[in-house]
């Protein structure tokens, strides 16, 4: 009697072993997204690689889920990465060269901007190098662009930082309707503001944009460890910031209307003048020039000399040996 009962469990067992067999094999789970912050020196047309990178899903097509923030000034947020509170910051060189100076470890691993787009605008009344003598310019935070910059436009008007007072004001909205109010006397902002300022009829004082002064204006920067430890990951940030580039580079359309939201730019002129000069200035593989490194260097004559100290150009090496930077120019018909 018990033979029955064990062939009844035998085939049992053999009709479920078939049954499984039969299933398709699951895909594991996705792993969820890995968080990145990426901090910006202000709402500038030069973030518009990130800005339409997220808003076509290339950051999600990657794993990541970036948080873009307004860090309100480009050293506070140098400062907050190299303390572990950001990710990745869109910063020029010359905060960079500050935190470096300081003891801190941070590295350019792209570049957004090489060339200076700061026009500097004067508050009523101020129209010649006398009229701004003893007064107060000002900065977005000490050690940014606009205050290495400052000692450029000074030097066309033939003064230096000491003939003024050199002043913290945040970001440039804000920077702008203190010289419109006059209680600074000058202040650098560029695009989208700097059509603004123009618009509303606010004085020209340094126009430092047609000069082209190679300039690492706006880096994609990083602490040092993290080019090794993260390595991955940070390669796949830059290559879909690189191909958000590429779209806002060859779909004007596209990009002016990414601009238009991020930047709440309601002006179709103003928006044309934004998106030209980004067109005009932006490195498509978001590559360094050495030019703009030294020009900031020469800046801080304590300070080493080396780009290495504070360029990293691996990752970038990297992709275009892989064949990524032939792929984009091709994928989007810019050879």
């Amino acid at each position: 009697m018990r033979m029955p009962k064990l062939l009844a469990c035998a085939f049992a067992i053999v009709a479920a072993s078939a049954a499984s067999a039969q299933q398709p094999n699951m895909p594991p789970s996705p792993l969820p997204p890995v968080q990145i912050k990426a901090g910006i020196s202000d709402p500038v047309n030069t973030a518009l690689a990130w800005y339409m990178a997220r808003a076509a899903g290339l950051y999600t097509a990657q794993g990541l889920n970036v948080d873009i923030i307004n860090m309100n000034g480009g050293s506070k947020g140098a400062a907050e990465l190299q303390a572990g509170r950001i990710d990745v910051m869109h910063v020029g060189l010359s905060s960079v060269v500050r935190v470096n100076q300081a003891g801190g470890d941070l590295r350019a691993i792209a570049s957004l901007s090489n060339v200076i787009r700061f026009t500097f605008f004067s508050a009523p009344g101020v129209k010649t190098a006398a009229d701004l003598k003893g007064g107060v310019v000002g900065v977005s935070t000490f050690g940014s662009e606009t205050d290495s910059t400052v000692t450029l436009a000074l030097q066309k008007l033939g003064l230096t930082r000491g003939d003024v007072v050199i002043k913290e004001y945040g970001g440039g909205m804000k920077r702008l309707a203190a010289v419109k109010s006059g209680e600074i006397k000058a202040t650098a902002v560029n695009e989208p503001l700097s059509s603004l300022a123009r618009e509303q009829g606010v004085n020209v004082l340094v126009d430092l944009v047609p000069d082209q002064i190679p300039w690492l204006f706006t880096g994609i920067v990083v602490r040092h460890d993290d080019i090794s430890a993260r390595r991955d990951l940070l390669t796949r940030f830059l290559k879909a910031s690189i191909e958000g580039n590429y779209i806002a580079l060859t779909d004007e359309k596209r990009a002016k209307e990414v601009l238009a939201k991020e930047l709440n730019i309601t002006s179709a002129k103003r928006l044309d003048i934004t998106y030209s000069d980004f067109k005009q200035q932006s490195p498509a593989n978001l590559v360094p020039t050495t030019a703009a490194a030294q020009n900031i260097l020469k800046l801080f004559p304590d300070a080493s000399q080396k780009v290495g100290d504070y360029v990293d150009m691996s990752l970038l090496d990297a992709l275009k040996n892989d064949g990524f930077f032939t792929a984009m120019e091709q994928k989007y018909k810019t050879q």
